[in-house]
């Protein structure tokens, strides 16, 4: 059973960074697609990164520049590194995981992922 676990939010003051992590576990495929997806209550779902296991990686523009996606595959781990945060960037913070697609190079969409964490606070002050 697939199992996606975030860390590493919290609360920063505007200008500040932090960097997310997800670990995953009991994934068997070789190709994959990995994303963070933010969401703030009552909005929707929106992606910020993905990753494919070619090392692709995509951003959205409001975060280009800002916002980096990596992984390391030894420990299996995802991460979001994050600078110069905002606060219009306080939302709960997902990680997800799917199979390897043409969509992972575009962004990809909620619905694009079939494995998501639970999720991690981040709360920028201004």
């Amino acid at each position: 059973q697939v199992q996606l676990v975030e860390s590493g939010g919290g609360s920063v003051q505007a200008g500040g960074s932090l960097r997310l992590s997800c670990a995953a576990s009991g994934w068997t495929y070789r190709r994959y697609c990995m994303g963070w997806f933010r969401q703030v209550p009552g909005k929707e779902r929106e992606g910020v990164a993905t990753r494919d296991s070619d090392g692709w990686t995509t951003y959205a523009a409001s975060v280009k520049g800002r916002f980096t996606i990596s992984k390391d595959n030894a420990k299996n781990t995802l991460y979001l590194q994050m600078n110069s945060l905002k606060p219009e960037e306080t939302a709960m913070y997902y990680c997800a995981a799917g199979l390897q697609g043409a969509y992972c190079k575009q962004g990809g969409g909620e619905a694009d992922f079939g494995y998501w964490g639970q999720g991690t606070q981040v709360t920028v002050s201004s």
